[in-house]
């Protein structure tokens, strides 16, 4: 073999290689982006923002809000890690935004689950309002699906069960929110 027709095939062979491994990185993050969580804090706050702005007239900073563990849409009455933690980054950024949060899990007026959450009744939406002089409640649903979870968050003005304003929004999961969600 000719020393020309080697050193094309050694070229050949490492641009080859150099393809097959460009190739084989961008099928591995392609794939691994659909793994990946996304960022719950963010989201959350993100979420809060776009309540805040879409009630006309606005909110009251010094009358209590309330905030609710989100729920699971096939069961009303379960919640999970993710759950819970969605409605602690919501009601932490209702407090950086200078709102009055009342603590639910210091309260006894509202349904409490041993390692579910705090929850809403609609029956007892009545004596919540009136026992916390609260304006509203943002509380929300959500549905695990294979790679995403979506979210429904809502804010109810509580003293006529109006919902004020909606936000839906859907999240990667990878296996942090997997095993947040109980799937592990």
């Amino acid at each position: 073999m000719s020393e020309k027709k080697s050193n094309l095939l050694f070229v050949t062979g490492k641009v080859l290689k150099a393809m097959f491994i460009t190739g084989f990185c961008a099928m591995i993050f392609a794939g691994m982006s659909g793994c990946r969580d996304s960022n719950l804090i963010s989201s959350s706050y993100d979420a809060t923002d776009m309540l805040i702005a879409q009630i006309k007239p606005p909110l009251i900073p010094d009358q209590p809000i309330l905030v609710a563990s989100f729920v699971n849409i096939d069961n009303l009455e379960e919640s999970s890690t993710f759950g819970r933690t969605i409605s602690e980054y919501i009601a932490s950024r209702l407090t950086q935004n200078g709102y009055k949060v009342v603590e639910m899990k210091l309260r006894k007026s509202v349904f409490m689950k041993k390692d579910a959450g705090e929850f809403v009744l609609s029956r007892d939406l009545d004596e919540i309002r009136t026992r916390h002089n609260a304006q509203s409640i943002v509380l929300g649903t959500y549905s695990a699906a294979k790679s995403v979870v979506y979210i429904s968050a809502r804010m109810v003005r509580l003293s006529d069960n109006t919902v004020m304003a909606s936000y839906g929004y859907k999240l990667s999961v990878g296996k942090d929110t997997r095993q947040m969600l109980g799937a592990d």
